[in-house]
């Protein structure tokens, strides 16, 4: 990520679960089936077997809550984390770069992340899952389902309640194209909106 799409993440950090829950800037979007397949990825996640996972990017932590076992979460940006620490009092909760992360090899039952793979460019997805595969046998990856009226990759202009406005590099997967990104896995979610693999 560039220094200019941290700051966009910082800023983002009090108005970020707006995406999740249809309000804010999102409220007046049309996205038929977006609270259904969002509480289809709470029920994937809390059916995950891992006694031990690690949620890279976690953002808000508005996901990661509903993951089993012990949990720790990571992300870059402290104003996330700071809601991320509120919302998840069990977890342990580290500000930490994706790709050097402060744990020892193989750590993790799983690791997962969401709606963080896809704003990697080359080579920064195989330093990311390098080190995901470092830290945990499984790799959970949920990021935003290709449609035919989106781009499968671009910079985006995205606008935050204060009229700011921020460039940001995003991808769109099918669940073919996110397998075999991973080196093969389960889809355990193929929707309009979100896609989950498990490798």
């Amino acid at each position: 990520m560039t220094e200019a799409e941290r700051s966009y993440y910082n800023q983002r950090a009090l108005e970020y679960d707006d995406f999740y829950l249809g309000t804010g800037l999102y409220a007046e979007r049309a996205r038929p089936g977006w609270h259904e397949e969002v509480e289809a990825l709470r029920a994937i996640l809390r059916s995950l077997s891992a006694r031990t996972i690690l949620d890279v990017a976690c953002g808000t932590g508005f996901l990661t809550r509903h993951l089993p076992g012990r949990v720790a979460a990571t992300d870059q940006s402290a104003a996330m984390l700071q809601v991320a620490r509120a919302r998840l009092p069990q977890a342990l909760v580290v500000q930490a770069d994706a790709f050097q992360l402060p744990f020892p090899e193989g750590a993790f039952d799983c690791l997962s992340s969401g709606h963080f793979y896809g704003h990697l460019q080359v080579p920064s997805r195989e330093r990311f899952l390098a080190e995901a595969r470092r830290l945990a046998r499984q790799i959970l990856i949920i990021d935003a389902a290709w449609r035919e009226e989106v781009l499968p990759e671009a910079m985006q202009e995205r606008k935050l309640n204060d009229g700011s406005r921020h460039a940001v590099f995003k991808r769109y997967f099918t669940p073919a194209q996110l397998q075999a990104e991973l080196g093969g896995g389960k889809v355990l979610h193929s929707g309009r909106w979100f896609v989950a693999v498990l490798a």
